[in-house]
């Protein structure tokens, strides 16, 4: 792995489209003028409808799009590897779509594609979510290589699941959410913090923070995490970034002075 510097974005995504993408490409334009080489979007950044369905009247075929557009040009004008959180692709369900996290090169081109796997289900009976009700869900871990070395992604519900991350050997991984504040206050720090010190990585954690226009509220708390489990820079509520130096020489260090990963006896 080399040294490079991340960004994680924060939004509070709306229902209308192109309110949201003109905030995206501000944020990915100050994360590139402050240096940041790696940009990542929170989940749903393109829209956060106020009925669960309404991303559906805004999917995409795979490879082709306004919001791939989008994605591709931002990368290629600012130079930089940008995940570009989630968006709804279509499926082969007409009734749902997938929740899908691309990763662009600074070409722009799409380099990786992840199908969000664990779909959040959640009723405490006052707030109710069923995202298997619109989403399809994926199948397979992705990882991919870039110079600074091995990526992986994630988005959002998938970070209580501690095999995913075991199934892709990543110098750091990504994750769009869009964590409820009920259940970040609770556990989204400690789950990213875990994260990163049992597969010691880095931990790049991108969320929606703040009330919407439906009156959702949700976490924010964008991080980024080392792999000792400390927290490099964190954003709480509103649009904007957290922005850290990933180092390498950080990395090397814990798995040499302890080497965990190559301690381990069990597989998944």
């Amino acid at each position: 792995m080399q040294t490079f510097t991340a960004a994680a974005i924060q939004m509070i995504s709306t229902p209308t489209v192109a309110d949201n993408l003109a905030v995206a490409a501000g944020l990915i334009a100050q994360a590139a003028a402050q240096g940041a080489q790696l940009v990542a979007l929170p989940e749903y950044f393109a829209i956060m409808g106020a009925r669960d369905t309404d991303k559906l009247a805004v999917r995409e075929p795979f490879g082709n799009g306004p919001l791939q557009t989008f994605l591709a040009s931002l990368a290629a004008r600012h130079r930089i590897w940008l995940v570009g959180g989630t968006i709804p692709l279509a499926g082969a369900d007409v009734a749902r779509v997938r929740n899908t996290c691309l990763a662009f090169d600074p070409d722009g081109q799409c380099v990786a594609r992840y199908d969000k796997i664990h779909l959040f289900g959640f009723d405490n009976g006052t707030e109710r979510y069923a995202e298997r009700d619109t989403i399809e869900p994926g199948e397979t871990p992705v990882a991919f290589d870039t110079p600074f070395g091995r990526i992986g992604l994630a988005v959002c519900y998938d970070l209580r699941f501690p095999e995913l991350f075991r199934r892709e050997a990543a110098d750091a991984w990504v994750v769009p959410a869009a964590f409820t504040a009920t259940t970040g206050e609770a556990h989204w720090e400690v789950l990213l913090r875990a994260r990163a010190i049992e597969n010691q990585c880095f931990m790049i954690a991108a969320g929606q923070g703040g009330r919407h226009p439906t009156g959702r509220e949700t976490f924010g708390h964008s991080l980024i995490a080392d792999p000792w489990g400390q927290v490099l820079d964190c954003l709480p509520q509103g649009p904007g970034l957290a922005l850290a130096p990933l180092k390498s020489t950080q990395l090397e260090r814990v798995r040499r002075v302890l080497p965990a990963l190559a301690h381990r006896c069990l597989t998944v």
